[in-house]
């Protein structure tokens, strides 16, 4: 055991495990049950509620200045114990105790039972390039052919799975990365799912890419120029960023890095644009001649 873990934690000695925050913390937040089976993984506490009321043995939390760290609290003959620091918005360490376990129905059983192959097709583009519009119109296309799918909104995303999450980069790869890891297993599935982010970085791009069998990664590019995302402006978006009231917005003061090789581009040009239909149509097309609408 580590060297900082011989001495216990003050009025906390009934709990198991837990996070010790320093003492200039105000809050605990995003309280989230977990089902952590290793003693020593899964709790937090209040620190100024800590005499009153820690954290029941079930619940996991993230201490609300992005700079803080934690340290890991341990059971050792039933007192808890400071560990090693932990990065910052860590709740445990990376679990290597774990297996994969198969189940008798896979994912060609149940892409026989939907009579499709699952797939990840990825929208990528500009903020107001129509992502979430012609994913819209793409998942209509695709009901209406009796096949399922299932839209991942960059937007959406953020108000729950994500909701911890900054527009900082190394927070926005954590956002890719996240709906990544959710949209593979959504394509293990036998669904077609359809993830619609404006994931400027090429790189973590690629890593989703490189989660799912070769082809079943399929990246749409909205190739629609800078002035015409911002003519649309739906959000108003731009315009705070014009203004100085929104800082690393992709494409005003942080870069876009359009794909190199995309499966797919929708290009639109100021006054020659198809539309949102006529898009999805497209991608419906690349999907049937590639033998995805069929198991």
């Amino acid at each position: 055991m580590n060297a900082a873990a011989t001495k216990p934690l003050p009025g906390i000695a009934t709990l198991k495990a837990g996070f010790w925050t320093s003492r200039d913390v105000d809050a605990v937040t995003n309280f989230n049950p977990t089902r952590r089976r290793n003693k020593g993984e899964g709790r937090c506490l209040r620190i100024k509620a800590m005499e009153d009321s820690p954290a029941s043995s079930n619940q996991a939390g993230r201490v609300a200045d992005h700079k803080e760290s934690c340290l890991d609290a341990v059971s050792v003959n039933g007192h808890a114990h400071a560990g090693n620091n932990r990065g910052p918005l860590s709740t445990v360490g990376n679990s290597t105790n774990i297996k994969w376990h198969d189940c008798p129905v896979d994912k060609n059983g149940r892409q026989r039972l939907l009579n499709q192959k699952g797939c990840v097709i990825w929208i990528t583009g500009l903020s107001g390039s129509g992502k979430s519009t012609v994913a819209c119109a793409l998942s209509q296309l695709l009901y209406q052919r009796g096949k399922l799918s299932y839209i991942l909104d960059g937007d959406n995303v953020r108000h729950g799975l994500n909701r911890d999450l900054s527009f900082k980069a190394e927070d926005r790869a954590e956002n890719i990365r996240r709906v990544g890891e959710v949209a593979k297993l959504f394509a293990d599935s036998g669904v077609i799912c359809i993830a619609c982010l404006i994931s400027p970085y090429r790189t973590d791009r690629d890593s989703c890419r490189a989660m799912l069998p070769t082809g079943d990664f399929i990246e749409v590019f909205m190739d629609v120029p800078l002035q015409v995302c911002e003519a649309r402006d739906p959000k108003g978006l731009y315009k705070l960023a014009r203004a100085g009231k929104i800082k690393g917005f992709t494409g005003i003061d942080d870069p876009y890095e359009p794909p190199k090789d995309c499966e797919i581009a929708l290009k639109c040009e100021l006054g020659d644009c198809a539309s949102p239909q006529q898009m999805a149509d497209k991608v419906v097309n690349f999907l049937e001649a590639k033998g995805y609408l069929q198991a």
